[in-house]
């Protein structure tokens, strides 16, 4: 079974030419302790048997420069796919994504709403922000796949910009972070539960996402597994390794979200880790089981 892991990263170790200016100006931990190269990625992708790998700019090392993942794009197009980071709140926002995705090869976008702690700024007034209406416009009419940083709390927030934008491609980085708080019942999953209307909304399913439902007293990830692909189908849930910034070797993260699809059939454990991916980004891949 070939893969698609939708959430890796990469750093240079070359500071001169691509210089450390993270959001916030905090850099992150994991790119300070466990920084891999996208040379280095290749060779993880390769010994996990991963197939294609969507790079998400690391904006806690670079901020809204674009620049090591478009190179890396550049250098690796039959293996990766990219998205990018801009300031949704700009004047030049719009121009800003023409470029990165028209000019450089970018095929998503992402944006930070909410993400377990203090040092990344959010935009604005989050999703909802007037100011963002032309960014919502051109990633919808082109079909740009968004990734959105959120908690599930913030809900209601992408439903406002939903409605207006029904069409919209969602990928919801760590699931949603969705809350399995209230034991079997899990009564908060509905919080989340409320964008599976809209045919674009996908899950992405994270070490992060993993973890946060193996610490909440009481919740057992796999039933939690299994209401979510209830409430979304699993032609909406995919795979993303978060590597290196979740700790391993790609082939550890792999097997890790292996160990939780054994309830799936092999043709949605196929989808999940690389037939939804695939079909969202618009490239091949094989999803044959085996």
């Amino acid at each position: 079974m070939h893969c698609f892991d939708t959430h890796t990263h990469a750093i240079s170790s070359d500071t001169d030419a691509y210089p450390v200016q993270p959001l916030g100006g905090r850099q992150s931990e994991w790119s300070r302790t466990r920084p891999v190269d996208i040379s280095g990625l290749i060779r993880h992708l390769d010994a996990a048997g991963i197939e294609r790998a969507a790079l998400v700019h690391a904006s806690t090392m670079y901020g809204f420069d674009n620049r090591y993942a478009a190179d890396a794009l550049a250098e690796f197009p039959d293996r990766l796919v990219g998205v990018c980071a801009v300031d949704f709140l700009s004047d030049s926002a719009v121009p800003d994504l023409r470029h990165w995705i028209e000019e450089r090869g970018f095929s998503g976008v992402r944006i930070r709403v909410s993400d377990g702690t203090t040092k990344v700024p959010t935009p604005g007034a989050g999703l909802s922000d007037e100011r963002m209406s032309s960014v919502w416009d051109y990633v919808e009419s082109r079909g740009v796949p968004v990734c959105v940083q959120m908690h599930s709390k913030d809900t209601a927030k992408l439903l406002h910009v939903l409605d207006a934008h029904p069409a919209l491609t969602v990928l919801l980085d760590h699931a949603g972070r969705p809350d399995a708080s209230g034991g079997p019942t899990y009564p908060q999953l509905g919080e989340i539960g409320q964008l599976a209307r809209f045919p674009g909304v996908h899950l992405k399913i994270t070490p992060p996402a993993l973890s946060r439902l193996e610490g909440e007293p009481g919740a057992d990830v796999t039933e939690v597994l299994r209401r979510l692909a209830g409430m979304f189908g699993t032609e909406r849930l995919m795979w993303g390794s978060n590597f290196p910034a979740s700790a391993g070797t790609l082939q550890d993260l792999r097997d890790s979200i292996e160990s939780c699809l054994t309830w799936m059939t092999p043709e949605g454990r196929a989808n999940l880790l690389g037939g939804n991916a695939a079909r969202v980004y618009d490239v091949p891949v094989t999803t044959d089981s085996h």
